[in-house]
């Protein structure tokens, strides 16, 4: 049997990256309903395994993705798929890094919001020790340990939701970022590839 032409090898080639291209397609509508369900069911404080989740998104959409090969003009098909690789990137980071926005203001200090919530806790132990005032006298350190349990869950479910109110804008900023440095890194690499190629 005669062994097939450089050009019939080229051609399987390429058929063959097409083919694996598509099927990692449906695999990001797949990534980014993960992370909505995940910001949609999170249910009182962030916690650490939503970075975990986050991660996990962000390592499969890296691997199975791919872009197609950058053209110019706004109604293509790379800037429709940019579009919407920028989106869900910017929605998986925001999963992933909420726990620390909730916890570090620093990082993220929402303004006008955060100062809210140690009123909060401090309501919320009030209201405990009210609720149990029966009980105060038969253990008062139980008593205690209540009105501290529950200023946290109030303290950390109100900064949860904090979070969450500005995890969109966070998510956005992200999503402009990795677009415009990605769309800036392929046009770059197909116009180098065409010089080469002219030389």
């Amino acid at each position: 049997m005669d062994d097939p032409s450089p050009q019939e090898a080229r051609s399987s080639a390429s058929t063959s990256a097409g083919r694996s291209l598509a099927a990692g397609q449906p695999g990001v509508i797949g990534i980014a309903l993960g992370a909505v369900l995940t910001a949609v069911l999170a249910q009182g404080s962030w916690q650490w395994f939503a970075t975990y989740i986050g991660l996990t998104l962000l390592a499969v959409l890296f691997c199975l993705y791919r872009l197609p090969t950058w053209t110019p003009g706004l109604r293509t098909a790379y800037m429709a798929n940019l579009a919407a690789y920028s989106l869900v990137v910017g929605l998986c980071v925001a999963i992933t890094v909420a726990p620390m926005l909730q916890r570090w203001p620093w990082l993220f200090p929402m303004p006008g919001t955060r100062d809210r919530c140690p009123e909060l806790r401090t309501y919320e132990r009030i209201r405990t020790e009210a609720a149990l005032a029966d009980l105060a006298g038969r253990d008062p350190a139980a008593l205690a340990h209540a009105q501290d349990v529950q200023g946290r869950v109030a303290f950390a479910d109100c900064l949860s939701s904090t979070t969450t109110l500005w995890l969109p804008a966070y998510a956005a900023g992200v999503a402009v970022l990795v677009g415009l440095g990605t769309w800036s890194f392929d046009r770059l690499r197909v116009r180098n590839e065409g010089r080469r190629g002219q030389a």
